[in-house]
């Protein structure tokens, strides 16, 4: 499987190639070699990241969200200057155009594993279908979390 977390060393995004058999996860921006935990894969699943100690993971669509949220953004555009000009057979003509494009790289994409707290993406996982889709709840509290961290740390102790 492949995986994109970041490097608690470097700070940078790495990527590395990993099966159930290695003991190291390397970092080759800087050469650091994480130790993987010997809960990690169990049965066949990532049970935790192996980048941070979390044991929170879910299935997300592998799409940059941003090339998602720009498609959508160019659609409305592109909508709403048909409709200033009068042309509403234009305007739903873009809007449904974006809505196909949408469907249609949906139904494209695979899916990734993502680590609720440092954001590791894992691809190419099996039966990734039973792994837990998105829960805001969880997301809120490790979103809480950091910024928690991040206040403490300016204040100091």
């Amino acid at each position: 499987m492949q995986i994109t977390f970041p490097c608690p060393s470097c700070e940078q995004p790495a990527q590395a190639e990993w099966s159930p058999g290695q003991e190291r996860l390397p970092c080759a921006q800087c050469g650091l070699q994480l130790d993987v935990p010997a809960d990690a894969w169990d049965d066949g699943l990532l049970r935790r990241c192996l980048a941070c100690p979390s044991h929170d993971l879910f299935v997300r669509k592998d799409f940059p969200q941003r090339l998602g949220v720009a498609i959508v953004v160019t659609g409305f555009v592109f909508s709403s200057v048909a409709w200033y000009y009068y042309q509403p057979l234009w305007a739903f003509a873009f809007l449904f155009a974006t809505a196909l494009i949408d469907v249609v790289l949906y139904l494209l994409m695979g899916d990734a594993i993502c680590c609720y707290r440092c954001g590791a993406q894992y691809r190419g996982l099996p039966d990734i279908e039973r792994y837990q889709s998105f829960n805001l709840e969880t997301h809120e509290r490790y979103r809480q979390e950091k910024i928690r961290l991040a206040e403490s740390a300016h204040t100091g102790p």
